[in-house]
């Protein structure tokens, strides 16, 4: 425990499902860490649970100044910043014939534009001492999707952008990565359905044989915000039970 003693984080979307176990996570690693969202009421809980370490921020990752406010609450909270997470998404089911332009844009505007205005608010505060950053995409920003051309766009946009920020900030001793999950249990993705065991056997055929739990992505998030990851930058982090990997045949 405690890898991640003395570093501030500021994590989008986390009053519930990943982010929320991300921020979660990090404070029991000995993280100061801000939590930002919409979900006013869910943050606000989720940081009250935490204690003194963590603190809630309205952020809606679209706007620009948004993110200069929650920059500048961290810095004024905390006095640093050493870790963004852009964790913040959401999704559009919709084939590509009926899709709508309003719809595709609101998804790029979140999922691709969010993670850019984050790491831009968030580099003077980073490269004062380094630090780390890690964008959220997906195994569907590494494939083709059926259903979900804005999504699958925004996930691979964030492959781009992450490989750029790499390459452009390792001289700050800034550290850039993106994570591709597969299939996790959220309310993205589970929608308000509870899970049992029908909705957890369409996962039979991934070679681990179930579906990923939000702690999974915890687990690799801190490995990657902490100094255990100092020498990995530019890099693609796949967390999906093998499902790119093959199909497990019965």
């Amino acid at each position: 425990m405690g890898s991640l003693l003395d570093k501030v984080a500021l994590i989008t979307g986390a009053a519930r499902g990943q982010g929320e176990a991300i921020a979660r996570r990090f404070v029991a690693e000995g993280a100061r860490v801000v939590l930002a969202d919409i979900l006013d009421s869910e943050g606000e809980r989720v940081a009250e649970e935490l204690g003194p370490q963590a603190r809630y921020v309205r952020l809606d990752v679209t706007s620009p100044e948004q993110w200069s406010a929650a920059v500048a609450s961290t810095e004024e909270l905390f006095g640093q910043l050493d870790v963004l997470v852009n964790n913040a998404g959401i999704l559009t089911y919709a084939p590509l014939e009926t899709l709508k332009l309003e719809d595709y844009m609101r998804t790029i505007s979140v999922n691709q534009i969010g993670c850019l205005l984050g790491m831009q608010a968030a580099l003077p505060l980073l490269k004062r001492g380094g630090g780390s950053i890690v964008n959220s995409s997906s195994i569907a920003g590494l494939r083709g999707v059926t259903g979900l051309a804005a999504y699958s766009s925004s996930k691979w946009a964030v492959r781009g952008l992450t490989r750029t920020a790499a390459a452009e900030l390792g001289e700050h001793g800034i550290r850039v990565n993106s994570i591709h999950p597969g299939a996790i249990a959220t309310a993205m993705l589970m929608g308000k359905s509870p899970r049992t065991e029908e909705s957890d056997a369409r996962y039979a055929g991934v070679p681990l044989g179930r579906i990923g739990e939000v702690e999974d992505i915890a687990n690799l998030v801190t490995f990657l915000a902490s100094d255990a990851s100092s020498f990995c930058t530019g890099s693609e982090f796949t967390i999906d039970g093998g499902s790119l990997a093959a199909i497990r045949s019965h």
